[in-house]
């Protein structure tokens, strides 16, 4: 379903919730303190456009904690929010589960990204 799914994905949502993790990514990236979470940002809406066939694995130091902590106050409650509603709305039909799930490992994503590292299946 991977080829097929990112497919559907992006023509039936996906591309919004990409433009938003690409929205937020410029919005760090204005200043220069805040572009290395920018460009976790863009890594993360590539993720948030095509997630089908790929895997998020979590940890990090505790660097990527303090940006966990800098990063859910300003920015990542609104995204794992809009993430959680589209899930719960996807997942009302059998047929939108699978696509409801990705909205959730997007709105875990959405709260904590720093530290976690995507591979492809």
């Amino acid at each position: 379903m991977g080829c097929l799914g990112n497919i559907l994905w992006f023509l039936c949502g996906g591309i919004w919730q990409g433009l938003a993790w690409t929205l937020a990514g410029v919005l760090w990236s204005i200043t220069i303190i805040g572009i290395p979470i920018g460009q976790q940002c863009f890594k993360f809406a590539s993720l948030a456009f095509f997630p089908f066939g790929k895997e998020i694995e979590y940890g990090g130091s505790t660097l990527s904690l303090l940006a966990n902590i800098l990063w859910l106050i300003l920015t990542g409650i609104p995204l794992a929010a809009a993430a959680v509603l589209n899930g719960l709305a996807l997942c009302i039909t059998i047929i939108g589960i699978p696509f409801g799930l990705q909205c959730f490992k997007i709105a875990k994503l959405a709260l904590f990204p720093f530290g976690a590292k995507i591979y492809s299946r």
